[in-house]
């Protein structure tokens, strides 16, 4: 499924790319002399790349959070947990001044949450089945108060913003070393070569992961934000109590898919640089919300 839905958003992005540029008369990256870059279609090609996957991607998430996660909707509560779990849901939305989020429960026995969707009116709050079990209900509601925290900071369409710009940098800047590389050194005079081809995927590689960086910067950032908007719909007691309880939960996995990571409350034990870690570490946000 998670195939088909890649080559299928893929298959969009292309339709669309190739639909604006016929419309607009860019034919090609290239001057009509065949020899130098037409920056304008260049730049167009790659924003279009660059944000059209990360925007549909962005209106799929919904669809996709729930089938990667296996995330069941609450739509009528069988008991009085989910009743619970609609009512402080639904509380929660009103104080944080969005509309009622969809609400559901993942299968995991890790402790998790995340939010997404692609605005702050139509958006999806689950927890896993392991979190509902252990917390307490004052823990439960402040990590619920983090995700409509993600959710009324507007943090999905802003990250699919940042990631938009990134990659259409990425894009542009690896082509023209690209392009620059098989003129000079592989010394092609009209089109492209095969060095152009190879520079440019290594290219794209290199400055994405130097380009990730700044991303989860911003992910990171956007944590703390989650956390005081928390903390503001709870208190920072109890925000502070769903950190620390996380804390003692950390040495199991996060049962997230990747795509997912950025919008839980923990990040999992990928092993990667502290500069690629979507979420900052747990003391540190502890800290921070035992400084407001």
């Amino acid at each position: 499924m998670r195939i088909l839905l890649f080559l299928a958003t893929n298959l969009a992005v292309l339709v669309l790319v190739s639909l604006v540029f016929n419309l607009l008369g860019f034919q090609s990256i290239l001057q009509a002399n065949g020899v130098d870059l037409n920056l304008t279609a260049l730049l167009v090609f790659c924003a279009l790349f660059g944000f059209g996957g990360s925007f549909i991607s962005l209106l799929l998430s919904k669809w996709m959070a729930k089938r990667s996660t296996g995330t069941q909707i609450i739509e009528q509560p069988r008991n009085s947990d989910e009743q619970w779990l609609l009512d402080t849901v639904g509380s929660l939305a009103g104080s944080a001044g969005i509309k009622m989020p969809e609400v559901g429960i993942f299968p995991s026995d890790a402790a998790n949450a995340f939010a997404t969707g692609w605005n702050r009116n139509d958006a999806l709050v689950a927890v896993s089945a392991g979190l509902l079990r252990r917390f307490q209900p004052n823990e439960i509601r402040a990590v619920l108060a983090h995700e409509i925290g993600h959710v009324a900071n507007g943090d999905m369409v802003t990250l699919s913003l940042i990631q938009g710009v990134v990659n259409t940098f990425v894009m542009f800047i690896a082509r023209i070393i690209g392009h620059t590389v098989d003129r000079v050194v592989f010394k092609t005079e009209r089109g492209y070569g095969i060095g152009y081809f190879i520079v440019t995927i290594v290219a794209e590689i290199v400055l994405g992961f130097l380009a990730s960086m700044v991303v989860m910067a911003f992910s990171r950032w956007r944590e703390y934000r989650a956390d005081a908007a928390g903390a503001s719909l709870t208190s920072s007691q109890d925000m502070t109590a769903a950190l620390q309880r996380l804390q003692i939960e950390q040495g199991q996995p996060s049962e997230l898919p990747g795509e997912l990571t950025a919008f839980g409350i923990r990040p999992g034990k990928s092993g990667l640089a502290d500069l690629l870690r979507s979420h900052p570490p747990l003391e540190e946000r502890i800290k921070a919300l035992q400084g407001q």
